[in-house]
C-alpha cells in the first residue's frame, strides 16, 4: 500500500487533495493511505517519530518555513521519499530540484493532472517495493534495490549492509529479521550466524570460505561446505549461468 502525506496551510487545498485521492483510488482500484498536515512542523515531527511516507505533497509557501527548507529537513531522514511541490507560481521550480523533487505541480490542481501524476508516482512506488526494501539506518530511512546488496553482517548487535559500490549502511534490527524478509525474494543465503550473502556476488567457493566480488572472505562453518555449494549451484543453474 502506498502511503502519502499532504502538507499545506490552506485547508481548502488539503480537502481538495483528499477528494481527488479518494476518487483516484476508486477509479484506479488502488489502496492508498494518506495523512494531512496544515503545517510543516507537524509533518517533520511525524517523520522524526519514524513514520515513513512514499510520497509527500508539499506546499512551497507556508508561514514560518518554506517547503524547500522543509524538504531539506526531510531529506535528512529519508533520501528516497518522492516529494511533490505545490505552488501557484513556477518561481521556485528550479530550486525545488536541488532537494530532489519528484515533481513541481502548479495550483490549482486539475483532476487530469493529478491522476497523471499519481499514475506515475504509484507505479514507481509499486515497482520499487517489488525489487527493493526500506531500511532504518543511522543516516536515516533508506530504500535500496536488493541487487545492490553484496552481503550483510552483524557485529556486536549492529547490522551492517555492504553494498556493491563499497558503501556500508549501519542499520537497526537483527540479522534474523533481515533473513526472514529476504527469504521471500530468493538469492540470499545465511550459512553463518553473523553473515547473509547475495549469491549473485559469490566469486569463489572453497571448503574454508566464500569469497565475494569485493574480495571479502566469509568463513564457512565446519560441515557446511557441501550444503552451501549445492545451494549456490542450484541458484546458478536457475539463473542460466554456465557451469563447467
Amino acid at each position: 500500500m502506498v502511503k502519502i502525506a499532504f502538507c499545506d496551510d490552506e485547508l481548502s487545498v488539503l480537502d481538495e487533495l483528499k477528494v481527488l485521492t479518494d476518487k483516484y483510488c476508486i477509479e484506479r482500484s488502488k489502496k492508498i493511505e494518506y495523512d494531512s498536515f496544515s503545517n510543516p512542523f507537524d509533518l517533520l515531527s511525524e517523520i522524526e517519530r519514524g513514520t515513513r511516507f512514499d510520497v509527500i505533497f508539499l506546499d512551497v509557501i507556508m508561514p514560518g518555513v518554506t517547503g524547500i527548507d522543509t524538504a531539506k529537513e526531510i531529506r535528512g531522514f529519508d533520501s528516497n521519499v518522492k516529494i511533490v511541490f505545490l505552488s501557484s507560481s513556477s518561481e521556485f521550480a528550479v530550486e525545488s530540484y536541488v532537494v530532489g523533487a519528484y515533481f513541481y505541480q502548479l495550483k490549482p490542481i486539475c483532476e487530469e493532472a493529478f491522476f497523471r501524476l499519481m499514475d506515475s508516482a504509484v507505479s514507481s512506488c509499486e515497482k520499487e517495493s517489488s525489487d527493493g526494501m526500506v531500511l532504518r539506518c543511522k543516516s536515516g530511512i533508506t530504500r535500496i534495490k536488493l541487487q545492490r546488496i553484496e552481503y550483510c553482517e552483524v557485529v556486536h548487535r549492529t547490522l551492517f549492509i555492504h553494498l556493491t559500490n563499497g558503501d556500508v549502511l549501519e542499520c537497526t534490527g537483527s540479522l534474523d529479521d533481515l533473513s526472514k524478509q529476504l527469504k521471500a525474494y530468493g538469492g540470499f543465503l545465511r550459512f553463518h550466524r553473523s553473515y547473509l550473502v547475495n549469491l549473485e556476488y559469490i566469486k569463489h567457493l572453497s571448503y574454508q570460505a566464500v569469497t565475494m566480488s569485493s574480495g571479502t572472505q566469509i568463513p564457512i562453518p565446519r560441515g557446511k561446505y557441501h550444503e552451501v555449494k549445492d545451494i549456490y549451484m542450484e541458484y546458478m543453474f536457475k539463473n542460466r549461468q554456465v557451469i563447467i
